[in-house]
């Protein structure tokens, strides 16, 4: 089964109401007014010769009911036309009266006596009882439903809202389409390339510390911790901090530690002491570490001494 139509309400709502509260005046109700009272005049003139007809059917009804009664028995041909009559007459009797009554439900759409008054009435406290923020959404439903035939909705890049008033009256609205709620949810983009760019040289809390103190949230309004960092970083697949630094020519500690002559423990104790000969970097909050390798830093120190022996 396809699955319906659906987007949220809050936009919507706010613009029909500020709809309402533009429109909703005593004078441009007394002259939507006035023009229904005219449209339900002329439904109750037209109602009065449907009726008629009814009658008359119903005149011709017992009219050939009357020529069967009184026709011989004895007659049988007659008697036969004359029944014959006398069932036309009650079928189309029938029809009349089924179609009087289909007449009948559609003209209904007037507003009665009652109805304008109480549209009359909420006219001149309308404003107020709509902005009132102790007005109850369900009695601001029941004034729309005073004022508002339908509204139909059309959703495409924009949102189309089609509002008809009581009495015929119609406004278009044009609105940008409200965004689901998974897109709401959704990670900003500059969120995304700041977290991005600060991988390079940091840890998720690190990275967690900078994103609240520039006053970022995520997307639902929430502020980073170390958790919420990583799992942004898996969600949008952007490279970890470990493929970052050995991209940068990194090691781990049990990869150094043979170039040193010594073992990953002792790398992270003299770490630790400062008496490590190459430099690191922070891997993760967990303390743990990737370091230069000693080759690489050789072959730069030997291009730098080339570098000076051609200057002189």
């Amino acid at each position: 089964m396809p699955k319906c139509q659906s987007m949220p309400g809050q936009t919507i709502d706010e613009a029909i109401g500020a709809l309402l509260l533009e429109a909703v005046t005593p004078v441009a109700l007394d002259v939507s007014l006035a023009v229904h009272e005219q449209v339900r005049q002329r439904f109750e003139e037209a109602d009065k010769l449907r009726l008629r007809q009814v009658e008359r059917a119903g005149y011709e009804v017992e009219l050939a009911k009357r020529r069967y009664m009184q026709v011989d028995p004895a007659n049988r041909l007659v008697a036969g036309d004359l029944e014959a009559q006398w069932n036309c007459k009650l079928r189309a009797l029938r029809e009349a009266e089924k179609e009087y009554e289909r007449q009948r439900e559609q003209d209904q759409v007037v507003i009665d006596q009652e109805k304008s008054e109480q549209i009359l009435s909420l006219a001149r406290d309308f404003p107020a009882l709509w902005r009132n923020p102790k007005t109850p959404q369900r009695e601001r439903k029941r004034m729309a439903q005073l004022l508002l035939e339908d509204v139909t909705l059309i959703k495409n890049s924009e949102l189309s809202v089609n509002v008809r008033f009581k009495g015929g009256a119609t406004k278009i609205l044009t609105l940008p389409r409200p965004l689901a709620s998974y897109e709401r949810w959704t990670t900003s983009k500059e969120v995304v390339a700041e977290i991005d760019r600060l991988l390079d040289d940091h840890t998720y809390s690190e990275i967690a510390v900078i994103l609240n103190e520039k006053g970022y949230g995520s997307g639902h309004g929430k502020t980073f911790d170390r958790k919420r960092v990583s799992a942004i970083r898996r969600s949008h697949g952007l490279r970890d901090r470990s493929t970052r630094l050995r991209a940068q020519g990194y090691l781990t500690a049990d990869e150094v530690a043979p170039k040193l002559g010594t073992t990953s423990r002792m790398v992270r104790i003299r770490r630790a002491n400062g008496t490590l000969p190459v430099g690191y970097r922070k891997l993760s909050d967990m303390g743990n570490c990737m370091y230069e390798d000693p080759d690489a830093k050789k072959r730069g120190e030997n291009g730098k001494m080339l570098e000076r022996i051609e200057e002189v």
